[in-house]
């Protein structure tokens, strides 16, 4: 799998470069194949388990599994049974413990992966990293979210319906739109017009399943700026 980050376009102003710019390591992508028991994990998902890019990116089930926190790797586990026997896509939140012994937050979204007769064969998506930030980092997000003040109300709505739907705190959330912004080549005001949009319509007139945020949110990193 490559890195999954994009750089912005030349037309970017320079808050939308410092916005959008440089790796995400709270945001990364994976893809597991049910019957082959097959991962595959982005830099950013690497890293995130305390591994240097290209150390770790197809790890086996087992392997994902070492990395669950202790309390957390039943949940898990069922997860991945409900997703071998159902087909439905592998979403969960739990912790996970790094390399170095740290203890992450981590929310997965995913979606089927479909073979050309339409049958699930895996499920991909992204692994997000929504433990608390350091207040240094959180400082530099409002910093840099400050300098385009006329945009913010909009990316404050994404960020919102993003907290809302998968708990996320806020630097996480901020931080997923970054790295959609930044996979998809699109402005992170626009990108964060497009969530809210879908969202919203979603939300009408009663709230769906959680699923059907997944396949919207999926469906956004896959489509925008196309």
């Amino acid at each position: 799998m490559q890195p999954d980050g994009l750089g912005g376009t030349e037309q970017d102003s320079e808050p939308d470069r410092a916005l959008t710019g440089g790796q995400a390591q709270t945001v990364g992508r994976f893809r597991f194949f049910i019957e082959e028991e097959r991962w595959e994990w982005s830099s950013e998902v690497q890293q995130m388990h305390g591994y240097e890019p290209g150390d770790m990116p197809n790890p086996t089930t087992a392997q994902v599994l070492s990395h669950k926190h202790p309390e957390d790797v039943d949940h898990v586990i069922v997860a991945l049974d409900d997703t071998r026997r159902t087909k439905a896509a592998f979403s969960t939140r739990h912790r996970m413990i790094d390399t170095a012994g740290r203890t992450h937050q981590i929310t997965v979204v995913g979606n089927p992966i479909r073979d050309d007769q339409g049958t699930v064969i895996g499920t991909e998506g992204f692994y997000i990293d929504v433990s608390p930030a350091e207040s240094a980092y959180q400082d530099r997000i409002s910093a840099d979210v400050d300098t385009i003040v006329d945009r913010r109300a909009v990316i404050e709505q994404a960020k919102g319906m993003l907290a809302v739907v998968y708990g996320l705190e806020d630097t996480a959330s901020f931080e997923l739109l970054r790295w959609l912004s930044q996979r998809t080549n699109t402005k992170l005001q626009s990108l964060a017009e497009l969530l809210v949009a879908r969202f919203r319509a979603l939300s009408a007139p009663v709230l769906p399943e959680r699923h059907e945020y997944d396949n919207a949110l999926m469906s956004l990193a896959s489509s925008a700026g196309t």
